[in-house]
C-alpha cells in the first residue's frame, strides 16, 4: 500500500486505538495498519482481567466497574509504547476513551462503522471468540461515535479491505497533523489558550435573532458598562435607593439577594430589572428546594438526603420545586445543583451538599435535579469546579485543595463535569480549590508556590474545562469574600486576574467602588485583553438571551404576586413530607433497641446538641421544641435536659457543669427514664475548616456515658459523621433534615411504625472500626 499518506514512521503519536462494536474488524484491520505504520499490533481483549473474560463468555455485559481496570491498562500500554501501538478496543463510549486519554493523551481513535446488517453477519460467521452475537445489540446501544473534539477518523467497513485501510491511513495522518498543528499548554507561567464562545453551539444554542441582540447589546455599551456586567451583586439592602445606586454606578450584569418574604423579594426583583437597561441574571442558592431563596420557601431535602434511597426521582421533585419556587420570585439563575463528590468523611463544607461518594450517584442525581428546574424558566451553574470534597478544609476559610492524580481526576469528577456539560448545564462555578497535579499536568515543573486556586488558574479554566472538557457556557467565580481566594494574592490584582484566568463573572464586591475600579485599572492596564472581555461578554449576554429575556418586555421579567402562592404551598410540603419518610435512614441498631414505644418505654431523657449559631442567626436549638411536641403527641413523657449555661440563662444560680454532671449522672437514671433520645443538629459552614460535635462543657453530662443505663437513641438532623464523636451509641439514625416532616417521620420509625428506607455509604462509619459496634 504504497503512496498512501501516513504519519513518520516511528512517531511517537503513532498511538492508535482502533474501536467499534464486536464484528466491525479491529483485529483485521487493525493489523494492517500497524504493519502499514511499522509498529507493533496489540488485541485489547488480551488485557482483560479473567473474570472480565468469563462473563463475557456466559454473555453478560460488563458494567462501569469491570471496565475501568481494564481501560486503565489499555491507557498504560499505549503510553508505554514509545514507538507506537496500534491497539484493537472497542471504547464506545466517550468517557471509556476519555480514560484512555487519561494516561495516552495523543491517541488517535480509529473508528470501523458499519450498518447492523454487516455487522451482524459477520458477528453470526465468527468462531473462537468469547463475544456471543447476542450481545451486539447491547454494543450499538452503548456506543458513543466520536465527537467533533476527539481525534480521530471514522471509516466504513463495506468498502474493501484494502480500501478501508488506505481511508484508515489516509484519516490517521490528517489527524496526526492536526494534533501536531493544535496548541498546547507550555512551561510554568505560559497562559492558558483562549477559546472563543460559539453562540449557536450548546448550551446556548441562540438563532440569528439573538445573536443579533448579543452583538448590537455588546457594541451599544460603554466601557464601564462592560466592566460592570461581569460583577455579580449580592444585595444586603432591598431599598430602591440602595439598588439605583448600585445600577447607575457599577452596572452589574446580575445579582443574587439576601433572603427575605417571597412578597419583599420579588418586589426587590421587579425593581431591579425595571431599573436596569440590559436584563439581569437574577441568582438563588436552591439547594434544598424552595428553601434559601425565601424564607417561606419549601425545605425539600438535601444533596445527601436525596442521593440516600434508590429513588433518583427524589432529586428532580427537589429540582422542581426549586424551579417553580425561584422562577415564582423572579429569579432565573440557580447556584446549584452541587456535583462535588464526598470522598473524604471529615469534609462538612459538602457532606450534606453533595449528592454521594461516588461519580455514579453524583451525575445521576445531579442529571435529575437539572432536569426538574429545567422545566422551570430557570439556568443551572454547577458547582464547585474541579472539585471539593477530598480535602477535608473549607474554602470560605482557607485554600482547599483536590489532591487526585490526572488520570484519577478524569476517572471521577472529570466523568462528572463531561457528563453535565453533555447535559446541556448552562455555567459552572469555580471553586477556590487549587488542583497541584492538574496544574502540573498543563504546566510541568509549576512550583508549589504557583500553585493557584482554580479561580485564578489559566490552565485549569481553558486548558482543562474549556479545551479537553470541551464546555461552551458561562464560568464564574465563587463568593470572591472567601479567603480561599483572597489569601492567593492582593485584591487589586486577583480581581481581574479572575477573568484573565477565564471566568467570566466575577461572584460578589467586597467593597463596590474598590472592585470595579480594579476591574477596570486591570483591564486598561493589560491584565486581561479586550479579546477576553467580548468573550466573557458574549457568555454574559447569551445567558441571558438562551432565557430570553432579551424579547421579554420589562413588566413580565417578574411574574404577578398572585405567582407566590405557590411558594411553601400544601402540594410542595406533601412533596417534602414523602421525601422526609423515604430517606430517614437507620445506620445501625446493634443491639437491637428499636422499635421503642410509649408502652414499653414511655419516660424519655431528650438531649439536644447542635453547633452554635451559624451565618443564619437563627436558634440552634429551635428544632428542640418540636422534638418535644411530636414525641409527647405519640404518647412519650418528655424530660429535656439543660447544660448549665442553659439553666444560668433562665435565671437559675448556683450552677456549673460540675453540679449538672452530678445531678445527670446518677446511679437511679434508669430508675427516672426509660430511654434516652439525642437530637444532633450540628450545621453551618463558612467558619470552621470542619464541624465536628462540641459539647457545652468538658465531660459535658450530655454525652451518651448513659448508653450503658439505658436504651439510648442517637438522631443526627444534618452532619452523617457524628458516629466519630459518639461511637458508644449502639442505635444510629441520619433525619438529614430538622424540618417537621423529617422529625415526625423519624419518630414513626423508632415506635416501629413505618419502615426505614433510607441508604447510606461508608462515611458514615469514619474509617474507624468502633462506630460499626
Amino acid at each position: 500500500m504504497t503512496g498512501n499518506p501516513t504519519p513518520e514512521a516511528g512517531s511517537a503519536r503513532h498511538r492508535i486505538i482502533v474501536m467499534g462494536v464486536s464484528g466491525c474488524g479491529k483485529t483485521t484491520i487493525g493489523d494492517l495498519v500497524a504493519r502499514e505504520l511499522g509498529v507493533p499490533f496489540l488485541d485489547g481483549d488480551s488485557l482483560h482481567p479473567l473474570e472480565n473474560v468469563a462473563k463475557m463468555a456466559a454473555g453478560t455485559p460488563l458494567t462501569d466497574e469491570d471496565r475501568w481496570p481494564w481501560l486503565a491498562t489499555v491507557g498504560s500500554e499505549l503510553a508505554a509504547a514509545k514507538d507506537g501501538l496500534v491497539l484493537a478496543c472497542s471504547a464506545l463510549r466517550r468517557s471509556y476513551r476519555d480514560a484512555i486519554r487519561a494516561q495516552a493523551p495523543d491517541t488517535v481513535f480509529l473508528h470501523l462503522h458499519g450498518s447492523k446488517d454487516v455487522l451482524k453477519a459477520r458477528t453470526e460467521g465468527r468462531s473462537g471468540h468469547f463475544m456471543p452475537p447476542a450481545l451486539l445489540e447491547s454494543q450499538l446501544a452503548t456506543l458513543e461515535p466520536l465527537e467533533a473534539d476527539e481525534p480521530g477518523v471514522v471509516v466504513d467497513i463495506a468498502a474493501p479491505v484494502d480500501q478501508v485501510v488506505a481511508e484508515a491511513l489516509a484519516g490517521i495522518a490528517a489527524a496526526v497533523t492536526a494534533a501536531v498543528g493544535s496548541p498546547t499548554a507550555g512551561a510554568a507561567g505560559t497562559p492558558g489558550r483562549q477559546f472563543d464562545v460559539d453562540l449557536q453551539a450548546a448550551p446556548f444554542n441562540l438563532d440569528g435573532d439573538a445573536v443579533a441582540w448579543v452583538e448590537s447589546t455588546l457594541a451599544g455599551m460603554s466601557l464601564e458598562e462592560k466592566i460592570g456586567q461581569l460583577f455579580i451583586n449580592h444585595n444586603n439592602d432591598y431599598s430602591p435607593e440602595y439598588i439605583d445606586g448600585v445600577l447607575d454606578n457599577f452596572h452589574v450584569g446580575g445579582m443574587r439577594y439576601r433572603p427575605g418574604p417571597s412578597v419583599a423579594v420579588q418586589e426587590h426583583i421587579r425593581y431591579a430589572q425595571a431599573r436596569s437597561r440590559i436584563p439581569l441574571l437574577v441568582a438563588s442558592n436552591p439547594e434544598m428546594g424552595g428553601a434559601g431563596s425565601c424564607d417561606d420557601g419549601t425545605f425539600v431535602s438535601t444533596h445527601l438526603q436525596a442521593g440516600s434511597h434508590p429513588d433518583k426521582s427524589i432529586a428532580k421533585q427537589m429540582g422542581q420545586v426549586a424551579g417553580v419556587e425561584t422562577a415564582a420570585l423572579g429569579c432565573n439563575w440557580a447556584f446549584a445543583p452541587i456535583v462535588d463528590i464526598h470522598y473524604n468523611w471529615r469534609n462538612t463544607v459538602i457532606s450534606t451538599r453533595s449528592f454521594g461518594n461516588t461519580p455514579e450517584i453524583v451525575v445521576e442525581r445531579a442529571k435529575e435535579y437539572f432536569g426538574g428546574i429545567s422545566e422551570s424558566p430557570t439556568v443551572c451553574a454547577i458547582k464547585h469546579f474541579p472539585g471539593d470534597g477530598v480535602d477535608e478544609r473549607d474554602q470560605h476559610v482557607v485554600t482547599s485543595y483536590n489532591t487526585l492524580g490526572y488520570e484519577e481526576w478524569n476517572r471521577t469528577y472529570g466523568h462528572v463535569y463531561r457528563e453535565m456539560i453533555r447535559h446541556g448545564v448552562q455555567s459552572i462555578m469555580i471553586g477556590h480549590i487549587g488542583a497541584p497535579e492538574l496544574s502540573r499536568h498543563f504546566r510541568p515543573g509549576l512550583a508549589d508556590a504557583d500553585i493557584l486556586p482554580a479561580t485564578l488558574s489559566p490552565e485549569l479554566l481553558q486548558d482543562l474545562l474549556r479545551g479537553e472538557l470541551g464546555f461552551n457556557g458561562l464560568i464564574l467565580t465563587d463568593a470572591s469574600q472567601m479567603v480561599g481566594l483572597t489569601q492567593a494574592m492582593k485584591r487589586k490584582d486577583l480581581v481581574p486576574a479572575t477573568i484573565a484566568a477565564g471566568c467570566d463573572m466575577f461572584l460578589f464586591f467586597r467593597n463596590p467602588a474598590e472592585d470595579f475600579g480594579y476591574m477596570l485599572d486591570g483591564y486598561k492596564s493589560g491584565v486581561f485583553t479586550e479579546r477576553r472581555l467580548h468573550d466573557a461578554l458574549r457568555r454574559i449576554l447569551a445567558l441571558k438571551a438562551s432565557l430570553g429575556l432579551h424579547v421579554k418586555p420589562v413588566a413580565e421579567l417578574v411574574p404577578p404576586v398572585e405567582a407566590l402562592a405557590v411558594i411553601g404551598s400544601e402540594g410542595h410540603r406533601a412533596i417534602a413530607a414523602e421525601i422526609a419518610d423515604k430517606t430517614v435512614t437507620l445506620v445501625k441498631d446493634t443491639a437491637n433497641n428499636l422499635p421503642i414505644r410509649p408502652e414499653t418505654h414511655q419516660r424519655i431523657r431528650l438531649y439536644g446538641i447542635s453547633g452554635g449559631s451559624d451565618f443564619t442567626r437563627a436558634d440552634p436549638l429551635a428544632y428542640l421544641d418540636t422534638v418535644k411536641e411530636e414525641l409527647e403527641d405519640a404518647g412519650f413523657e418528655v424530660h429535656v435536659f439543660k447544660t448549665a449555661d442553659q439553666r444560668a440563662a433562665a435565671g437559675e444560680t448556683g450552677v456549673n457543669f460540675m453540679s449538672v454532671i452530678s445531678e445527670e449522672a446518677t446511679g437511679d437514671y434508669a430508675d427516672k427514664y426509660d430511654a434516652a433520645f439525642v437530637f444532633a443538629n450540628v450545621k453551618g459552614f463558612a467558619q470552621e475548616a470542619a464541624i465536628r460535635i462540641k459539647w457545652s462543657t468538658p465531660m459535658a453530662a450530655e454525652i451518651p456515658w448513659y448508653v450503658t443505663e439505658v436504651p439510648t437513641v442517637f438522631v443526627s438532623l444534618n452532619q452523617p459523621n457524628h458516629l466519630i464523636d459518639v461511637p458508644m451509641v449502639k442505635t444510629a439514625i441520619n433525619a438529614h433534615a430538622g424540618s417537621r416532616e423529617a422529625i415526625r417521620a423519624t419518630i414513626q420509625k423508632i415506635m416501629g411504625k413505618s419502615e426505614f428506607q433510607g441508604t447510606f455509604n461508608d462515611n458514615v462509619f469514619c474509617d474507624s472500626f468502633d462506630t460499626r459496634l
